[in-house]
């Protein structure tokens, strides 16, 4: 999720098509909607009654399955990886500036995780590849005060995540959907992941890693988004 070229969605527009998805899935299993097939209920894919090793179900509440990653809008940066640079700094006692090249001769992780959007879906098994934030923070050597990682992006969207998830072994600076490079519409060269807070804070067109001592709302959770965004304890609005 990243910063639109117009206001925010309308929570009444988020609440009335989770009302009508609600509805629908009463008597309906898949629902093409927005380019994507939805399935609708958890309990009407095998996937949605699973758990996670934490013990909580693998589909958090009010979220329906998509089968892929939906596309967002937020306003573009530069998609070209030779425009790309990665300033990570902050109260750190090595900030550094990665190229592309650079970000690729890190050691390199590829996982597969589960993603919640705000607005209700969520894509499970989603493949990624990237670098591990906790390989960035190792490097620029992260001082004992810091507290949070302010995600930074392009046209001054930032996202604020506490340190301990920042640095969680599924946070990614990452270049790669499905075995290939981000397609524009998910903030190609590369954007950050956070797979287990809500999608929004894992900013797109990434060029910065920020280590700091005080949390800075971001440019959502400036707007009316909850400052967490825990998707099992349903973090959505402030």
């Amino acid at each position: 999720m990243s910063k639109p070229k117009d206001e925010f969605p309308e929570l009444e527009n988020v609440i009335r098509r989770r009302a009508f998805l609600r509805a629908a899935a009463a008597g309906t299993t898949f629902l093409a909607l927005g380019g994507g097939t939805y399935v609708l209920a958890a309990d009407s894919d095998p996937r949605g009654k699973q758990l996670r090793p934490d013990g909580r179900p693998r589909l958090p509440p009010g979220q329906r399955i998509l089968d892929a990653l939906k596309p967002m809008g937020g306003e573009p940066g530069d998609p070209s990886p030779s425009a790309f640079k990665l300033r990570v700094h902050g109260d750190v006692d090595n900030p550094f500036e990665l190229d592309f090249a650079g970000l690729l001769a890190l050691p390199q992780t590829e996982q597969t995780c589960d993603v919640h959007c705000v607005t209700g879906w969520s894509v499970l098994g989603a493949r990624f590849t990237g670098v591990k934030v906790a390989e960035l923070a190792k490097m620029a050597k992260v001082r004992d005060t810091v507290r949070h990682v302010i995600f930074e992006a392009a046209n001054g969207y930032t996202a604020n995540v506490r340190l301990a998830e920042a640095t969680a072994p599924n946070v990614l600076i990452a270049h790669k959907h499905e075995g290939n490079p981000l397609t524009r519409p998910h903030g190609p060269p590369a954007r950050a992941l956070v797979p287990d807070l809500y999608f929004w804070k894992s900013a797109k067109w990434v060029t910065g890693v920020r280590f700091v001592r005080t949390d800075r709302p971001g440019y959502w959770e400036t707007r009316g988004y909850h400052n967490h965004a825990d998707p099992w304890a349903e973090e959505r609005h402030g």
